[in-house]
């Protein structure tokens, strides 16, 4: 017995040797292959600089390489040179040193779109429209968005001059850039007498304790029921989603683990306060851009029956990335870990890993797709993001609307609206009446806003075909006299898009006089997905049936 007990560890210990040295043999394999392929990349480049023709510019060389070879995994891990360390400060802090403003281009000049309130071109007086002629005496004429942008941007405490074109006049404007952070919440207010919304931007540096500010500010107002907004925001801390999470849901549960390719770098996220608000009626609206850590959150409370969600399928981010630091002040963006939230659910969309014939990653397909459990008891599945309790039909943006915005009119006929009208009535009170509407289609006499409809394509390429097909003339005909028929419709384009392109133009206009919260404000009124979360939450009997309660 004891002799055949000695045999059997034997065959263990070398059966565990055996693995160990295959374990080993792997490992040799894949550093030999990694130093191979260093060691090829280093002939390579050093044979270029010695033979090549041209000179060449090592690190335009090096960065195009490693981008290359980045493009290969996601779109998320990226490689950041010493100059784009504002770009990572932006990113990780929604924090840069600048003046605060978006700017555009538009026929060859870059132009103020939006100065921020209360930042340092606001205060220093710089408005939406003023054309900018030079940054600190440098001509920025023929310069792109990005060139000039660059120039605005600066160490905070650094002084910066502008020469500004504002009603055919130069005018200059001295001030201090500034450390400028982006705001997570850009508003929040009461809908009506007890219905509160809160907009949530970005999930940067101190997001939870903004919306925490937010959401007890509108208690004081009588708030019982909420709507939070997560529509267009595409992320950010991990964290910050977290402790979101954590505001509605009580201490010492799972909101998310994270698991990557070694289990020791494996993580867990429990919430860790007491709740603020276990009770409150919650919709959360996302669309089709809510992506990462807003997915988080609405994922998290659906899957807690905390919340209903409702809009578009969301993004489908389930991948997590760190910033490492690399040599010559450097940064790499890495994807190390998938996440995955209550139900145990991975809510990535896309598969990286496997690419079709043509190198293109595609989204996994419903036949893989994996059911979950709410707490309730309701059915979710990974894979596709997520997916709203209730579906809205997105309301896409038409032909003319879009070209209106892209030609920038609407941009300009503000600024023409704010030079003819020093004042407006409240946010409340605004609107774009007919009066304005009119003028402005008295403005666009003399623009240029053609677009092609889908429509037009087709019969473009109809006839295309039919004249290499040799088709009667009589066909062509018949083919041209509708594609003429389609261009007279599109002369009514704006009187049948006018709600649109009204609210378009409250847009800008509003912008102007009451800055990025009134705007916020200024739509709210026209918001057809706000005006059904709030039925949803005057329902009670059907929102808890949706909830499984």
């Amino acid at each position: 017995m004891v002799k055949k007990i000695t045999l059997t560890l034997v065959a263990v210990v070398i059966c565990l040797l055996t693995t160990l040295k295959s374990f080993s043999q792997i490992e040799n394999d894949k550093y030999f292959e990694m130093n191979k392929a260093i060691e090829t990349f280093g002939s390579v480049f050093k044979s270029l600089h010695a033979n090549y023709v041209d000179e060449i510019n090592s690190g335009d060389l090096v960065k195009t390489a490693i981008d290359a070879m980045l493009a290969k995994l996601d779109p998320y891990t990226n490689f950041y040179p010493e100059s784009e360390m504002e770009d990572v400060k932006l990113q990780l802090l929604g924090q840069y040193g600048g003046i605060g403003a978006l700017i555009h281009y538009d026929n060859g000049i870059v132009y103020i779109s939006e100065p921020y309130e209360e930042l340092p071109a606001y205060k220093a007086g710089v408005k939406a429209g003023d054309a900018i002629i030079s940054v600190d005496g440098e001509s920025a004429k023929g310069k792109t968005t990005d060139q000039v942008r660059e120039k605005l941007r600066g160490q905070a405490g650094t002084e910066i001059e502008l020469e500004l074109e504002r009603d055919g006049k130069i005018i200059k404007k001295k001030f201090r850039r500034e450390d400028i952070q982006l705001p997570n919440v850009p508003y929040f207010g009461m809908i009506d007498s007890v219905v509160g919304y809160i907009k949530l931007n970005e999930f940067t540096k101190k997001a939870a304790k903004h919306v925490q500010e937010a959401f007890e500010s509108l208690k004081r107002q009588n708030m019982q029921y909420l709507i939070l907004d997560l529509r267009g925001n595409g992320g950010g801390l991990l964290q910050e989603a977290v402790n979101i999470v954590n505001l509605f849901v009580d201490k010492g549960q799972v909101v998310v683990s994270t698991k990557a390719k070694t289990v020791e770098r494996n993580s867990v996220f429990k919430t860790t306060k007491k709740a603020i608000d276990t009770k409150i009626p919650i919709v959360v609206l996302i669309d089709g851009t809510s992506a990462s850590a807003s997915e988080i959150v609405s994922g998290s409370l659906q899957d807690f029956d905390r919340a209903v969600i409702m809009g578009q399928c969301s993004f489908g981010k389930g991948l997590v990335q760190n910033i490492l630091p690399l040599i010559y002040n450097s940064q790499i963006k890495v994807t190390v870990s998938k996440y995955y939230i209550p139900s145990g659910r991975c809510i990535q969309a896309i598969d990286y890993s496997h690419r079709d014939k043509d190198g293109k990653a595609n989204k996994i397909p419903d036949s893989l797709r994996t059911a979950f459990k709410t707490k309730g008891g309701r059915t979710v599945y990974d894979g596709l993001g997520i997916e709203p309790d209730i579906t809205i039909e997105p309301k896409y943006a038409s032909n003319i609307a879009i070209a209106l915005i892209s030609k920038f009119h609407c941009f300009n006929y503000a600024t023409k609206f704010v030079k003819e009208n020093p004042t407006i009535a409240s946010v409340k009170e605004f609107e774009i009446t007919d009066e304005i509407y009119n003028d402005f289609i008295e403005f666009l006499k003399d623009k240029d806003y053609n677009y092609t409809t889908i429509s037009e394509k087709i019969l473009e390429d109809l006839i295309s075909s039919a004249k290499k097909e040799k088709l009667g003339e009589n066909t062509l005909k018949e083919i041209e006299l509708i594609k003429t028929q389609i261009a007279e419709d599109k002369k009514e384009d704006l009187i049948k898009y006018k709600e649109d392109i009204k609210e378009i133009l409250l847009s800008e206009i509003v912008v102007r006089y009451y800055n990025q919260k009134g705007r916020i404000e200024a739509l709210l009124k026209h918001d057809n997905e706000v005006k059904q979360a709030v039925e949803v939450l005057y329902n009670q009997k059907d929102y808890k049936k949706i909830l499984g309660k």
